[in-house]
């Protein structure tokens, strides 16, 4: 079905157009990121959707739908993962504070993702768009039946020309399924819809190699690979009292983004025209790329838990064919089990000092490995039994972690 035409429908498309011969005032050369790409996943912070904490802006929301409904005309499919339910909760139940208590914001988010809904309902609507709340934990990510439905219904979603807005499912999130902040979760989206960019909008121009605030000679950077490790030290602390997240958060995001090839833009929602202007080209804020590698799917799905059952710890020889040899597991290398997880779970896989080096699906559950650790592969079947198979974790069914996520 067509959707209704309004009087404003052209506005995006003439602005976009408008936007293609406009650059940063700092006269900084074209981004070639977002321009060309086909699927963009958008987070939006608290500060950017709410009125200073004070429950949600609608103009602001209005300003998104407007830009989203232009990169729609421009031929892209567009993901929001949006903060805000819990400050519009806030307000609504007249709390001047963001409460620490589980419960406490459980309530604020059911309350809030009401008045969240409503705004973006009305904002699309009005622009002759339908969108749809989804609202995700990290169990539904981490079990891969369900992470595979909810990748076939985003992308029904999208072929739809249907906006998905997410959130985090924090009216009965705990800490065991929680993603922690949008900004990862919007990294889990970008990775779960195979997006070609994620837009991190925040407050600020983007990273700085200092915190700016405190440090006069911070200066803003422009490009670097996502995965570069001096990033991680160039972010700063948390953010706003009612966001939770910091630079930090955002530099962590945009490296699990690009473990499937995703680019990373951490710009301020503060830009006028801030989608259109990237969509055209313009360099705004920090692009932080990824690099050649993109990890095939079922191995981006093991990637991406944020929280495994169990783990194993392997001796130096064990750790070594692993990071250099693309090996399997055997059991023989293994010197500890720790955790309680069933066969075809995901496992985290440490080397003596405890640093994580991959992680895979376990052959065997947590109490079997247990028994046949140390033993080479002609004893598993007279300790077990049985032999499911010769390895712990097959070198298919493993990834290898080349930096702390």
């Amino acid at each position: 079905m067509t959707p209704p035409t309004h009087p404003e429908d052209h506005r995006p498309a003439e602005r976009a157009e408008a936007a293609t011969s406009a650059r940063s005032a700092d006269g900084a050369s074209p981004n070639s990121v977002i321009a060309p790409a086909r699927r963009l996943v958008v987070k939006v912070g608290s500060s950017l959707v709410t009125d200073e904490g004070r429950g949600i802006d609608h103009a602001a929301v209005a300003r998104w739908a407007e830009q989203i409904a232009g990169l729609h005309e421009l031929g892209k499919d567009v993901v929001l993962v949006s903060s805000g339910a819990i400050a519009e909760g806030m307000k609504r139940l007249g709390w001047p504070r963001r409460p620490s208590e589980i419960p406490e914001l459980q309530a604020a988010a059911a309350v809030g993702q009401m008045g969240l809904a409503q705004a973006y309902e009305s904002a699309f609507t009005a622009r002759g768009r339908h969108c749809a709340q989804i609202l995700l934990t990290h169990a539904d990510l981490a079990n891969r039946r369900r992470y595979l439905n909810a990748r076939s219904a985003l992308l029904t979603l999208m072929g739809l020309r249907v906006v998905p807005v997410i959130n985090e499912n924090d009216t009965v999130v705990t800490d065991e399924i929680k993603v922690g902040d949008n900004d990862t979760l919007g990294a889990l989206v970008t990775n779960l819809v195979e997006a070609d960019a994620l837009i991190i909008l925040t407050d600020q121009q983007g990273l700085f190699s200092a915190d700016p605030r405190k440090d006069p000679q911070a200066h803003l950077i422009r490009e670097a690979r996502a995965d570069d490790p001096a990033l991680v030290a160039m972010a700063g602390g948390a953010g706003s009292a009612i966001g939770k997240g910091g630079m930090l958060t955002k530099v962590l995001a945009a490296r699990r983004a690009a473990q499937s090839g995703a680019h990373t833009i951490i710009a301020s929602g503060r830009e006028p025209d801030v989608l259109l202007r990237l969509a055209a080209g313009d360099a705004i804020g920090s692009c932080l790329r990824a690099g050649s590698g993109k990890l095939a799917a079922r191995k981006q799905w093991m990637a991406d838990h944020l929280k495994v059952l169990g783990r194993v710890t392997v001796d130096a020889g064990a750790a070594r064919r692993l990071r250099e040899g693309g090996a399997s597991l055997l059991p023989v290398g293994v010197t500890e089990v720790g955790g309680e997880f069933e066969r075809g779970d995901v496992i985290a896989v440490l080397d003596p000092d405890g640093v994580e080096i991959a992680r895979g699906l376990s052959n065997y559950a947590a109490a079997e490995a247990r028994l046949i650790r140390r033993a080479p592969t002609s004893q598993i079947e007279a300790i077990l039994g049985f032999i499911e198979q010769p390895e712990l974790i097959h070198r298919d069914n493993m990834v290898l972690r080349q930096a702390p996520a």
